[in-house]
């Protein structure tokens, strides 16, 4: 490609409205063009990334043995309602209607439709495994889209379902899809951490999330430095911090703390470390009737050391709270304690209540909780003596940096990412919502083991500018960038040498199809480094007269700061060499 028949539009100032750097750098480089909120214009420049991105995926896909299809951005509510997620999902899914009145939505994810068609074209288990995957476009309603590509409303994904007649069978289709997105993630040229996740809303029994490293990643990941341990913040765990329950060693005791209505206060003025208190959390439950309207709520009390946060998703994994749960109304919480948060605890309680120990908690002594009377705690509290051991003792707590490992090899550490992949092993959980089935052996029908596995397509080009990039501009790896090599001849309109050589380099490149970009717009040298440091070129060329009166050109990396010279003979050595070709 040569510049001046293509289409470069760089800024030297990103928008206003451009909040984190990839928003900023896509929008002054010219990969996307605002639209709307959360709608972009994917240019030129953007979308040659996009597609190498896709044949990456592509290619790995199709030699884990997936097959690719194409399903409808528009999707009939019927089906959506065969699985209850038309009602179940919030605003965030588009529902819209036709001119007869029929429901339709637009797609976030297609769940639905694909198990349609394994239900109407997979009928016998001969025809197992199977594996579909498209690259679509896909649109959430997000109530405050920000970030550019990172949570816009539309977006490109690659999403694959497999399906397969058995739980061993569909172990192996996830393995497969595992070593497939490791193997897409080390050709993107990323680094990057596979994690165990919590499998969110969609469902199902085993899941992993890939996440790109990055300070600026909206995702906390836990690893342990000295062994494969990693796991989003949601699910991970730590070893046990107190090994067993220590002996009562103090009295029960009353004691003032005027205004003192958090832990860290509370321990600073009783001269106690952080991790002899106990912070009160208060949940409710409801039961509704078939109008909807609640007939029974059930109030509890979340116990967590002071140093300590809720972990809302473990919680939700509590007996009782699995269905769904909220924070109790004030209301609520002086009816049950006889006094505001602040001063809560599990002593003195007003009306019963389910009690939740986290297992750090479960197995304190000698602890300070609210005394459930304002400007006062209790110091000194211990299980069973003072009070009963809890309903439940659950991991319901954040793990935090230090803690040690649950497979005993060190202490966990925890890094920034951003999510970009996702694979699940959802079982049988929308077959049997469809009653999707197959004939086996014996020729009885029975249900599909199923599995989903996504990568935001867009959202690699942002989670990769926000891993790399400097105060220049962009940093693509060779795989993704949307030209690999700029050719920036100083002179190309004035120098006939300078012309034809850059001409004759320009062509051997494309040869050996090296994806060179030929900088024919007669820029001044400074605008021309400026416009692919910005973009992100990751290896650039400079010819010149004077250098090529001493036969030679000027190579730079895009993560080096100062050029290299280059015997003009050697130039296409050292690029094949940098590029393994």
């Amino acid at each position: 490609m040569k510049a001046s028949q293509f289409f470069i539009s760089t800024l030297k100032e990103a928008p206003t409205d451009a909040e984190i750097v990839s928003h900023k750098l896509m929008m002054r480089a010219g990969l996307i063009k605002k639209l709307g909120a959360g709608l972009y214009n994917y240019m030129p420049m953007g979308l040659r990334s996009i597609r190498k991105v896709e044949a990456i995926i592509r290619s790995e896909m199709d030699r884990a043995g997936a097959v690719e299809l194409t399903m409808p951005v528009v999707q009939p509510a019927e089906l959506w309602q065969e699985t209850g997620r038309f009602d179940k999902m919030g605003p965030e899914l588009l529902r819209v209607k036709d001119r007869h009145d029929r429901d339709f939505i637009i797609q976030p994810t297609a769940e639905e439709v694909v198990t349609d068609i394994a239900r109407q074209e997979l009928r016998s288990y001969r025809q197992l495994p199977k594996n579909f995957y498209q690259i679509q476009t896909k649109f959430r309603d997000e109530r405050r889209p920000r970030f550019g590509v990172m949570r816009g409303r539309e977006f490109t994904m690659k999403d694959a379902y497999s399906f397969d007649r058995d739980v061993e069978s569909a172990g192996k289709s996830y393995d497969k899809m595992y070593a497939a997105y490791c193997r897409i993630f080390d050709r993107l040229g990323l680094q990057y951490r596979a994690v165990a996740a919590d499998t969110g809303a969609i469902g199902g029994d085993r899941s992993h999330e890939f996440q790109v490293i990055a300070d600026t990643g909206e995702d906390a990941i836990v690893y342990c430095p000295n062994s494969d341990y990693a796991a989003n913040i949601e699910l991970a765990e730590s070893g046990p911090l107190i090994a067993q329950r220590g002996t009562a060693t103090q009295a029960l005791q009353k004691v003032a703390t005027p205004g003192k209505t958090s832990c860290a206060d509370v321990a600073a003025l009783l001269g106690l470390p952080l991790t002899q208190t106990v912070k009160s959390l208060v949940l409710a439950t409801d039961e509704l009737d078939e109008a909807g309207e609640i007939v029974k709520s059930t109030v509890w009390l979340l116990l967590v050391r002071g140093d300590h946060d809720l972990n809302e998703v473990k919680a939700g994994k509590v007996e009782g709270l699995k269905n769904g749960f909220r924070f109790a109304t004030e209301k609520e919480i002086i009816e049950h304690f006889g006094t505001k948060p602040g001063y809560l605890g599990p002593i003195g309680l007003k009306q019963p209540v389910k009690i939740v120990a986290d297992r750090t908690v479960a197995n304190m002594h000698d602890f300070v909780t609210g005394a459930n009377e304002a400007d006062f705690h209790i110091q000194g509290v211990n299980w069973g003596r003072d009070l009963p051991e809890p309903d439940v003792v659950a991991d319901i707590r954040n793990v935090v940096e230090g803690d040690p490992s649950p497979d005993g090899k060190g202490a966990l550490a925890i890094q920034r990412g951003i999510e970009v992949g996702h694979v699940f092993f959802l079982g049988t959980k929308y077959s049997a919502a469809m009653n999707a089935t197959f004939l086996d052996e014996t020729g009885k029908p029975k249900l599909f083991e199923m599995g989903c596995y996504g990568i935001g397509v867009t959202r690699i080009l942002g989670a990769a500018i926000e891993q790399n990039h400097d105060d220049r501009g962009i940093i693509w790896p060779d795989s993704i960038a949307p030209f690999t090599v700029s050719i920036c001849p100083i002179g190309y309109d004035r120098s006939a040498d300078v012309k034809a050589m850059a001409d004759r380099l320009y062509d051997e490149l494309l040869a050996l199809g090296i994806d060179a970009i030929l900088d024919d717009r007669g820029e001044r040298p400074g605008a021309m480094f400026a416009d692919w440091e910005l973009i992100g070129v990751p290896h650039r060329v400079v010819l010149s007269d004077r250098g090529l009166k001493d036969g030679q050109v000027e190579y730079q990396g895009r993560r080096e700061t100062e050029a290299t010279k280059v015997a003009l003979n050697e130039i296409v050595t050292l690029l094949r060499a940098k590029l393994k070709i």
